[in-house]
């Protein structure tokens, strides 16, 4: 749908072909053989299209953008802060894994979407990862999640939707507050506004996060480490402890709301 999306944004805000490759810095031609769908634009391109027109990149390459209703271009439109995904690509276009080490971790809330900043990172193949997905991996710090090891690294599958977050799945987190976390997650966003945050590690106390304050998500896929699990240390986290911390935050937001 690139090629039909494209002529349509430009029609709709009524620019002309040579003042949208203006600001992509093409050659009109090159525009001209998009729309026609002779040629598809690179992803560089596209990432910049999205800005222009204000568009979920998702929605830009798999919807039909003339046929949705004003509701529904509104839902396409991105929420700010969460518009754009900075990726990179390797000689092939084909999506990198960028790793995000524990030294870039602290420059990364404010490089997220920067695409300078992530073409720096180093990047990882993994092979058995699924095609046509996002991946991101993060190397972890501290014991909160153990037997997963500190230094290990995850691998993060991009989720556009906070709202698809699955009870009990675990997921790395960049938020506003406190950066990057790995945790098992619990969804309250229908009800309370809220991601309950779980360590497996029970030394750790469960703490609430506002949705708002969540600026990626990356639900985890798979993981390396180079240290084994130690038997004798390992404190995780049972289904009953789940379950009690659970209810233990539906009290909590209860509170609040008489507050």
């Amino acid at each position: 749908m690139i090629n039909k999306n494209l002529k349509f944004l430009r029609t709709q805000t009524g620019m002309t072909q040579k003042q949208l490759a203006e600001k992509l810095g093409l050659k009109q031609a090159a525009i001209g053989a998009y729309e026609e769908e002779r040629s598809t634009p690179p992803l560089a391109s596209l990432l910049d299209i999205t800005k222009i027109f204000n568009v979920n990149l998702d929605a830009l390459v798999r919807q039909d953008l003339s046929r949705l209703s004003e509701k529904e271009r509104k839902a396409a439109t991105p929420t700010k802060g969460k518009d754009i995904l900075a990726i990179t690509v390797d000689s092939n276009n084909k999506e990198n894994v960028d790793l995000v080490s524990q030294k870039a971790s602290a420059g990364y809330l404010a490089g997220y979407q920067d695409v300078e900043f992530v073409k720096d990172l180093p990047k990882i193949s993994v092979p058995m990862l699924p095609r046509n997905r996002t991946y991101r991996a993060f190397e972890i710090q501290g014991d909160s999640m153990l037997p997963v090891q500190p230094g290990s690294v995850i691998f993060g599958e991009y989720m556009e939707d906070v709202a698809a977050i699955k009870n009990g799945k675990l997921y790395i987190l960049v938020t506003k507050q406190d950066g990057i976390v790995f945790k098992r997650v619990f969804n309250f966003t229908a009800e309370e506004g809220k991601l309950l945050l779980v360590s497996d590690n029970r030394q750790y106390e469960p703490y609430s996060v506002d949705a708002a304050e969540v600026l990626e998500i990356w639900q985890a896929k798979a993981f390396f480490t180079n240290q084994f699990p130690d038997p004798q240390t390992t404190n995780t986290v049972s289904t009953e402890h789940l379950a009690h911390t659970v209810l233990q935050l539906q009290a909590e937001l209860q509170k609040l709301k008489k507050k």
